[in-house]
């Protein structure tokens, strides 16, 4: 290959790579062309990218930026998994079924935040992790969580005396009921 092509790939990689801030890596070695392009097409419909690179090549153009580092996991035949949109925890889990399907795939590990979890260990804390999506439920969970108490214990006792009130209520209705066929029944006689 020549040095010209090699650049062009270098700097298509750097530019596919640039925004995104986690990914994993597989070894797809043993996979045949047909299941490899199956496991594509289902991480493509959620989002998710699978490039494989050569190794070199992905070293040189993640020198610089928020992926630095993760040549670790760059050993023999690679493939780069990333999305956009997905958050590394969803792809650690649907790479996780991918694997429950295709004995073959190796889990390499995963780069994020800075960090590198390597191997299928790696790739299952990572799935462990809530998503973007839940982490953002349980933050809004935690702040209502107080105004909902507090709402509670303005509106309990708030409630006990409408209970009281209402009860004092139905018994004085019952005591005008008993009274008034009393009150009936005395002057008939």
């Amino acid at each position: 290959m020549s040095k010209y092509v090699k650049n062009l790939i270098v700097k298509e990689l750097t530019q596919k790579l640039q925004e995104i801030d986690a990914v994993a890596v597989i070894n797809p070695r043993g996979i045949n062309a047909t299941k490899n392009n199956q496991i594509r097409r289902r991480l493509n419909q959620k989002g998710v990218k699978m490039t494989v690179v050569k190794n070199s090549m992905a070293r040189r153009a993640l020198t610089a930026g928020k992926l630095k580092g993760f040549e670790a996991l760059l050993d023999g035949p690679s493939a780069v998994v990333y999305g956009q949109k997905a958050s590394i925890a969803a792809i650690a889990r649907m790479l996780l079924d991918e694997q429950k399907t295709e004995e073959k795939l190796e889990l390499r590990g995963a780069f994020f935040d800075g960090e590198v979890y390597a191997g299928q260990k790696g790739m299952e804390a990572l799935s462990k992790l809530p998503t973007r999506e839940e982490a953002l439920a349980n933050l809004v969970a935690a702040m209502l969580g107080p105004g909902r108490k507090l709402a509670a214990s303005f509106k309990g006792p708030g409630g006990k005396v409408g209970a009281i009130l209402k009860s004092v209520e139905e018994k004085a209705k019952q005591k005008e009921e008993s009274a008034a066929p009393a009150a009936e029944a005395a002057p008939a006689a």
